[in-house]
């Protein structure tokens, strides 16, 4: 059993390492083409749009066609949409190759979380899930360096990500695992959480907006800053590295003082270093300071969403859904990110950490005004990976 969970945390890295890189270079090469950046932010919208609509829609695809076949098919199709953006450069083609990819990424993870979920058992799935956490922070962040490839082989990108898509198919394909059975996407509706769970769900969608802006637009912001794709590789990094870090200390610290608390403090500081941005960036070792800053608090507001939802919601209630929904609500955040962001930077530059700075001096604020749960109501914190499909929920010990 240790060797075939260890083959899905393999798996998940190579796919991890693709999804990192190919999602921050869309991003930089389409700015390097000289498209707006109103039109960058749609076509890296349409990868989150295909993402939202996998957590709906492909679970049933797989519960009809099986694991394994689901796995290599949507692993085939990712591979053929990375390989057509380097065949073929078109504004709306590369918009639904973003949105293919996107579903296809996203029923990968989804078909993995349900293996891991099947292979663990209630005394080790909090250490199954913080594995998982790791591998894919590290995974996404050894991706961004392959942006520093050198320029005249900038198109083997997408090739390499097809390679990497590929070697987790061949594991994947040599590896025994029963096939878990999938359980029907979402009874609750976001206003239906909102009612129930309103800090977390208003926390989720803006971590959404954090992360999906952070992975496809901070990308163009740095390189018009910078003009130069090792300063963005390596900002990337270190604030990925910085969310990485992150979780254990906030974990602790959100279980003694409460969610309430560390949202507003982590949203209060993503909105001081954002707007820090606009002033001290001048070098690049300033911009990896901050880079490192905002990536210990903006990766840290969705798991905190989940935990106060936990804390809230009674036994009477399925919180595996109310999990999922609150998914549902990162996800449409992470879909509105690059769209706002993208015509905000045709006006002008600094809109990406303004608009960073003013949501989380607001969601400081709301938090602040939500009410304090008592401290024997409270979860446990459980961190969670940079990205994550709809049967994360099933593998948060919380459930159990």
């Amino acid at each position: 059993m240790a060797i075939r969970i260890l083959s899905l945390f393999f798996a998940i890295g190579f796919l991890a390492v693709g999804y990192g890189m190919i999602l921050t270079f869309v991003g930089v090469y389409l700015k390097e083409m000289q498209v707006s950046n109103a039109i960058i932010g749609i076509i890296n919208a349409a990868f989150f749009l295909g993402a939202v609509s996998s957590s709906i829609f492909s679970q049933k695809i797989i519960s009809t066609v099986g694991h394994i076949r689901s796995f290599g098919a949507f692993a085939s199709v990712m591979v053929i949409s990375f390989l057509l953006h380097s065949v073929f450069f078109d504004e709306f083609l590369w918009a639904f190759l973003r949105f293919v990819s996107g579903f296809a990424f996203y029923a990968l993870l989804i078909i993995l979380e349900s293996w891991l979920n099947e292979k663990s058992s209630e005394e080790n799935r909090g250490k199954i899930l913080a594995i998982y956490t790791i591998v894919f922070y590290l995974a996404t962040a050894i991706g961004q360096l392959f942006l520093t490839i050198d320029e005249h082989f900038k198109q083997m990108i997408f090739t390499l990500g097809s390679i990497l898509v590929l070697c987790s198919v061949v594991i994947i394909a040599l590896t025994k695992i029963k096939e878990p059975q999938l359980a029907p996407f979402e009874k609750y509706s976001v206003p239906k959480i909102f009612s129930i769970v309103p800090l977390a769900t208003v926390s989720s969608f803006i971590g959404g907006f954090f992360v999906g802006g952070f992975f496809t637009m901070v990308p163009v912001y740095i390189l018009m800053q910078e003009q130069s794709i090792e300063v963005v590789s390596y900002f990337m990094l270190i604030t990925l590295m910085g969310g990485l870090i992150s979780q254990w200390p906030i974990g602790l610290l959100s279980d003694k003082y409460g969610r309430r608390k560390l949202i507003a403090f982590c949203a209060l500081f993503a909105s001081v270093i954002s707007f820090s941005f606009l002033f001290f960036s001048n070098s690049a070792l300033l911009l990896y300071t901050l880079g490192f800053l905002l990536g210990l608090s903006i990766f840290s507001i969705y798991p905190l969403a989940v935990a106060r939802a936990n804390d809230v919601v009674d036994e009477n209630k399925d919180i595996v859904e109310i999990s999922r929904a609150l998914l549902f609500a990162y996800g449409v955040g992470s879909f509105v990110s690059p769209l706002l962001i993208g015509f905000g930077l045709s006006v002008t530059a600094d809109f990406l950490f303004a608009s960073f700075g003013v949501l989380g001096l607001f969601l400081w604020g709301y938090a602040l005004s939500r009410e304090r749960i008592a401290d024997d109501h409270l979860s446990v914190y459980v961190n969670m990976p940079v990205a994550s499909g709809a049967e994360l929920s099933k593998l948060d010990p919380r459930q159990e």
